[in-house]
């Protein structure tokens, strides 16, 4: 039997399946007002059945409009305006991970307890650090630098993964799944939070304010943190040289986590072994930049996950809550305004 938020391919495969950081909860203030659901700024099929088949009803956005899947990442505006022409409106569902797009629309409603937000974060892990792990691989085993060489490479190159130190900076659905991923190469986790709660299956657990000491030792760095002002350039010039030559950096979180600048300065002068990008700072990232076709860098267009993989499961998101805003109040994913996370 297909175990909830797993989709199944074609073949019988598993495909991928949500990884929820923490338990359902109930949100710690009034429920919000159930009612009809609307999908916009323009209806998709896949969620609109995901809506019905919750037992939610599916309505134009408008007056009768109670919950609110919003799909579009790159209108924040459309969002705030969908609030403000319809302020019954008490539930919204993003439709990402990472809600750093609506940081202002998220700001201007901190201090409302309507309406509940909710994002697709831990739904998206698994294809995430899948992809993760493949950086990670590349890099050690040098696979940039073979994949640019245009005649037979002499010089004895590539570092194992096995027992190795990785610090993986968040403590989400993607650090989890990356964890797992790792063991069968037996390497040590530690993990990097804003909070100090241990996280079953890390080595160690650390607070964000000792990063500086977990650095020195680290030979895999994985950036699967939320952006915030807090983690704006988390690993700028003074960190990335905390890092010894032979670490490797892959970035899966924003591209903002890292100063840009500083990296192709460390990379330039060897001072790490590699970098494995799917984001960047800026994004896209311009023709012609320092780190194109670097050697020593491995960048992929942000596609750690695609609409092929991503769809399915934020139709399961969609679906566990709407059954939480029609009655259980189970939210998954649920986002906090002031944090913006």
């Amino acid at each position: 039997m297909t175990a909830p938020g797993e989709q199944r391919a074609a073949g019988g495969a598993r495909g991928h399946r949500a990884v929820v950081p923490d338990a359902p909860g109930r949100v710690p203030h009034a429920a919000p007002e159930a009612g009809p659901v609307s999908v916009a700024p323009r209806p998709s099929p896949v969620f609109v059945a995901a809506v019905e088949q919750a037992g939610g009803t599916v309505v134009p956005l408008g007056d009768e409009t109670r919950g609110l899947v919003w799909l579009s990442y790159s209108d924040p505006a459309g969002l705030e305006a969908a609030l403000a022409a319809h302020p019954r409106i008490s539930w919204v569902q993003l439709p990402y991970a990472g809600v750093d797009a609506f940081a202002d629309v998220l700001a201007r409603h901190a201090g409302s307890v309507t309406p509940l937000w909710t994002s697709a974060k831990g739904a998206f892990a698994e294809p995430v650090a899948e992809h993760a792990l493949m950086l990670t691989l590349s890099l050690l085993r040098v696979v940039p630098s073979r994949v640019q060489a245009t005649s037979w490479q002499r010089e004895q190159r590539g570092i194992s993964l096995y027992g190795r130190d990785v610090v993986i900076v968040g403590a989400g659905g993607i650090a989890l799944e990356l964890m797992r991923l790792l063991e069968p190469f037996e390497v040590s986790v530690t993990i990097v939070r804003r909070g100090d709660a241990p996280v079953v299956g890390a080595a160690r657990t650390v607070t964000a304010d000792r990063l500086d000491e977990v650095l020195p030792t680290a030979d895999v760095v994985v950036l699967a943190a939320a952006s915030t002002p807090e983690t704006a350039r988390l690993l700028d010039a003074r960190r990335l040289a905390l890092l010894r030559p032979s670490a490797v950096l892959v970035n899966v979180a924003r591209g903002d986590l890292v100063d840009t600048e500083a990296l192709v300065e460390a990379l330039r002068h060897e001072r790490l072994w590699g970098a494995g990008l799917d984001v960047t700072a800026p994004e896209p990232l311009p023709d012609g930049h320092p780190l194109w076709g670097d050697p020593r860098v491995l960048i992929t267009p942000h596609q750690a996950d695609t609409p092929e993989m991503t769809a399915p499961l934020l139709a399961e998101r969609i679906r566990h809550n709407v059954r939480a805003f029609l009655g259980d109040g189970a939210f998954v994913g649920v986002v906090d305004p002031a944090r913006g996370y």
